[in-house]
Formats: structure tokens, sequence, C-alpha cells
């Protein structure tokens, strides 16, 4: 039986051998005419007045769009936007990618996701979260925890957020909030977001928002710095609209995760011996930090002691930051977790290496990948695969079992007892 798997701008196909279980999300169909059905909700939205009214009189308008980690049709939410604001967009619009701790988008990316027409109208600003001059302090949530956001942002008489909802690892969901924080927010913000203690909360997971501290702060965050309108959607495995959620940022962003949550969410009966996933294609799987996150999918109904195959072209190599640092600086994964449980003060990506240490402590995890060397794969605790239908082979046991997520954490899988 020959399966497709989403690998970085093409796809990989695989036949596996003897039988395998495919898990996969019950996506929607795709709107037939997105354009105009977003143009339709712009106007309708959920708890809010239609944009247009809420951009008359508005002197300077920013627009938070994803980076390029995220496979956003920004270009066309904003074919539905731009023409809402009315006139002179081009002296009252400013576009600000929310990199959050990411390395700035490039050039050649901003052209794939804007389009040439966008780029020449427009203001496009990469947000830094360590440049302390476009930054702004405005207090500390509930918790205590500082909210430092870019003061662009802040400073604009009319705020959106521009966004794909997608199956989040740790705080549920993307889209909404996100674009906020850690999106466009300052470096100590997110740290403290993403610390030890709230990656390692219970609730701090797929699919869940209710008592998920990381989403609770970062909505709370979000509601401080002020969004006026937010305009999130849900995509198809070919990347079309599958639902488009406009309005009030908390109820629009909660709409769409429900929407979500019910295509992406897969029971299974019992975990599986060997778990062959994805990191959902271009640009998720960038590169491994990113990659992550298809393993702790599969992580989610693998056996303890079993196999993760995983699927990452990997183009941008092993990730920015620290997150390669801290693999090379522990020499298992029991270690790195236990020096990230250690150390007072949160490192950049650290939250990264603590979930991939938790995956590996579970499972082993076989990487395919044309971005990384064997050495690269190795340092970061894998094993090296060339070639997966022999690994599936290798690993095929008679009592075996064995499953494939082709589009790796755009599916929730969970065990259904």
């Amino acid at each position: 039986m020959a399966l497709t798997l989403a690998y970085g701008e093409d796809r990989l196909t695989i036949d596996p051998p003897g039988s395998v279980d495919v898990i996969e999300p019950h996506d929607p169909p795709k709107i037939s005419d997105p354009l105009s059905e977003l143009r339709r909700t712009l106007r309708q939205p959920i708890k809010s007045p239609p944009l247009r009214t809420l951009a008359q009189g508005k002197d300077s308008v920013v627009i938070v769009i994803p980076d390029s980690t995220r496979p956003s049709p920004n270009k066309l939410m904003l074919e539905a936007v731009l023409p809402e604001l009315g006139p002179n967009t081009e002296d009252r619009v400013e576009i600000l990618v929310a990199t959050g701790l990411h390395r700035a988008t490039r050039e050649a990316e901003l052209d794939r996701m804007l389009g040439p027409d966008i780029r020449k109208r427009l203001r496009i600003i990469n947000h830094d979260a360590r440049d302390p001059t476009c930054l702004r302090d405005i207090g500390t949530t509930s918790s205590g925890r500082p909210v430092i956001v870019n003061q662009r942002y802040l400073d604009a008489d009319l705020r959106i957020t521009l966004g794909l909802i997608e199956p989040h690892f740790f705080a549920g969901f993307s889209g909404g909030p996100k674009l906020v924080m850690p999106g466009i927010a300052g470096e100590n913000s997110i740290l403290n977001n993403h610390d030890f203690s709230m990656i390692s909360h219970p609730n701090a997971r797929w699919g869940t928002l209710t008592g998920n501290p990381v989403h609770q702060e970062q909505l709370e965050a979000a509601l401080m710095a002020g969004c006026d309108f937010n305009l999130n959607v849900s995509i198809t495995a070919d990347g079309s609209i599958s639902g488009i959620f406009a309005g009030n940022l908390e109820a629009s962003h909660q709409q769409g995760c429900q929407e979500v949550l019910k295509a992406a969410m897969q029971p299974v009966e019992q975990p599986y011996d060997v778990v062959v996933t994805t990191n959902g294609g271009h640009p998720l799987d960038l590169n491994l930090y990113q990659a992550v996150k298809g393993m702790d999918a599969a992580n989610q109904i693998v056996k303890s002691g079993g196999h993760i195959v995983m699927a990452a072209e990997c183009r941008d190599g092993i990730g920015h930051g620290d997150f390669a640092h801290i693999l090379k600086e522990n020499n298992s994964a029991a270690a790195m977790v236990k020096t990230i449980a250690a150390t007072p003060h949160t490192r950049s990506d650290q939250w990264q290496n603590q979930i991939f240490g938790r995956v590996l402590s579970h499972a082993t995890i076989h990487l395919y990948t044309d971005g990384l060397s064997e050495n690269e794969i190795r340092s970061a605790h894998c094993v090296p695969c060339t070639n997966i239908n022999e690994r599936m082979s290798e690993l095929s046991e008679p009592k075996n079992r064995t499953c494939v997520l082709p589009r790796g954490p755009f599916t929730i899988p969970y065990i259904q007892s």
C-alpha cells in the first residue's frame, strides 16, 4: 500500500511492509471562493463591528502576520483586508511579521508570503524581540509575568492580527493571541511564558486551551496589549482555506479552535510499536527545531521504548538560537531535561529541547532528512535513516503494530482510554 508523506515542498512516497494504520485529520471541504468568503466574514464578524467600521478615521494601522514557519495564506487574507481599511493604505498601513524569537524572515520568504504588489505598496517590518528600542513594558499578567510588546503595534490606531489555526504542542493551538505573545513580544516575556514549569504543566498540550497556563498567559498578554480585530483561518492538506474566523480576538479564535479540534483529534485504541510521522511539509519542516512538533504528535501514541520514524526536510538545518547549543551540551536526552530543569534562568529555545528530550526519553527517533548530515543527526540524539521503507522493514516484527501520520502535527492522535 503506497502512502504519501508531506515532505518539504514535495511529497515522499513510501510502501510500508505489511499492514499499517493511517491516521489523518478529517478536513472539512475547502471553501470554493475564499476571497469572497473572507470579505463576507470581515463584514459579518464574531462579536465585533465590521472591520471597515473599525477602520474609519484611523490614521495608523498595524497588521500582524505569522512568519515563514507557518503555512498561513497571508497574501490572500491581506487581499481581503486591505480594501476594508479605506484609502491611502500605503501611507497608513504597516505589516509587522510576528517572528517571536525566530530569525528574521528573509526577503525571498517575504516575496513568497506576500507577493510583489503588497511588498511594493506597504512597509514590512520584522519584529525583533531583542531590540529594546522597539519594545515597551506594559505591566505584568495576574501571575506576575512581564508583558513587553512591540511599541509600533501598541501605538497604532488600529491593531489587526492575521493567522492560521493549527494544533500546537504546548499552547493548544496557534493563531489568535499567539500572534501577540510570543509573536511580537519581548524576549523576557517570551522566556517567562515558555519556562520549564509552564511547559511541564499537564494541560500545556495539544488541543487544550482550558486550564492551559501557556495559553492563558498568552491571552491575558494579548488583551493587555489590545487587539481591535482578529482574522484566523484553517487549511486543508493542500493549503486551501477550509474555515474563516474573524472578529473579537478571543471569541473568533475559540470558535476556530473548536472547528480545528473536531478535524484534528483522532482516537486510537492502544499505543503503537512504530509510528511514522512528518512535520507537515514546508514550511513547517524548515528545521529540526520545528520538527520536534511532529515527533511530539507521534509520541502521543507510541509505546514506551517504541520507535518514531520522522521525515522532515530541515533545509534550514538544526535551527536558530540556543536549541543546537543545548543539544550539543548534553550527551543524552535525560541529561538535557535534567539540565533544563536545574537552570534557574530560562534560555532561548530550551522549551523545544525540553519537549524533544521528553520524546527521546520515551522512544527512539529515526530521522530521515536531506538537510542534516549523519553526524548532525547523531549529535541530536537521533538515529540516521536513509530509506524509510527499509527502516520500517527492519523494525517490523510479527506482533508489532505500526501507524503512519502523513501530515504529522496537523493531527492530534490520542489513546482513547
